[in-house]
C-alpha cells in the first residue's frame, strides 16, 4: 500500500504489530509511544525487515505531541492515508477492577489515555488526511458487553467507539472500529490472541473493506474471516 500511516501506541502490543503488519504491505509507519527505547527497537526491527517506518516519542494525552506528530507524518508523502490510535493504558488486572473501588487518579488517567488520546489523535490528524484516508479505533467487546470487574477500562473503550461513530458522522474520511477479540497484550494480562495473528485485520480494514462497511461501524473477527477466507 502507498501513503503514510500513523500508529500511536507502537511501542508494544497491538500496536507494535499493527505497525509491522503495515509496513509488511509497504506503507511508511510513523510510530508514536512514550516509551523512547522500546519504540526505537520496533522501528529498528521493521527497518530490518525492509520496512519504512519513523518513531516519535509522543503522549497521546499531550494535545500538542499529537500536533507535532500529526504535522511530521504528513511531511513523509504529503499527508496521511491511515490512522491507527492504539495507545491505551489500564490500571490493574482485568476482571478484578470493580469500577466503585476505583480510584479517581486511576479513573481520569485511563479516560485521558483511552479516550482523550483517541480524540486528540484523530483531531490533530484531520488537518492532514489524504481525501481517501482512514481512521481504524481498536476497540473490544467490553465496550458493549457488561463483565464485572473491567473498571474504567471498558468505560474508555464504549467512549472510543463514541468518538469513532461521532468522528464518522462529522469527517469527509471514513472512521470506524476493528474488534480483533481478546489479544495477549499487558492490558489482558497476557490472554488471548497473538497480536500478530489479529494484526492484519486493521490493514484489511484501512485498505480492503468498503468506506461504508467501515464508516460508524464495528467490525469484527467474524467479518474479516468471511471476508478473507
Amino acid at each position: 500500500m502507498d501513503g503514510t500511516t500513523v500508529v500511536t501506541g507502537a511501542s508494544r502490543g497491538i500496536g507494535e504489530h499493527v505497525a509491522r503488519a503495515f509496513a509488511a504491505e509497504g506503507a511508511h509507519v510513523v510510530c508514536c509511544a512514550r516509551d523512547e527505547d522500546a519504540l526505537e527497537a520496533v522501528v529498528a526491527d521493521i527497518e530490518a525487515d525492509g520496512g519504512n517506518a519513523s518513531g516519535h516519542r509522543a503522549d497521546v494525552r499531550d494535545e500538542y505531541d499529537m500536533e507535532r506528530l500529526m504535522e511530521q507524518a504528513a511531511r513523509v508523502d504529503g499527508g496521511i492515508s491511515a490512522l491507527v490510535p492504539c495507545a491505551a493504558t489500564i490500571h490493574g488486572d482485568p476482571g478484578e477492577m470493580p469500577l466503585h473501588e476505583e480510584s479517581y487518579a486511576g479513573f481520569d488517567d485511563t479516560l485521558r489515555t483511552d479516550v482523550r488520546g483517541v480524540f486528540a489523535a484523530v483531531k490533530e490528524a484531520v488537518p492532514h488526511l489524504a481525501p481517501d484516508a482512514r481512521v481504524v479505533v481498536p476497540s473490544g467487546s467490553v465496550a458493549r458487553e457488561s463483565k464485572a470487574g473491567m473498571g474504567s477500562y471498558a468505560v474508555a473503550k464504549a467512549g472510543a467507539e463514541a468518538l469513532a461513530r461521532g468522528f464518522a458522522a462529522d469527517l469527509d474520511q471514513p472512521v470506524g472500529v476493528v474488534d480483533p477479540g481478546l489479544v495477549a497484550t499487558r492490558l489482558t494480562g497476557g490472554a488471548g490472541r497473538d497480536p500478530a495473528d489479529v494484526a492484519p485485520m486493521f490493514v484489511w480494514a484501512a485498505t480492503e473493506v468498503e468506506p461504508a462497511e467501515l464508516n460508524g461501524t464495528v467490525l469484527d473477527l467474524k467479518a474479516w474471516k468471511r471476508a478473507t477466507r
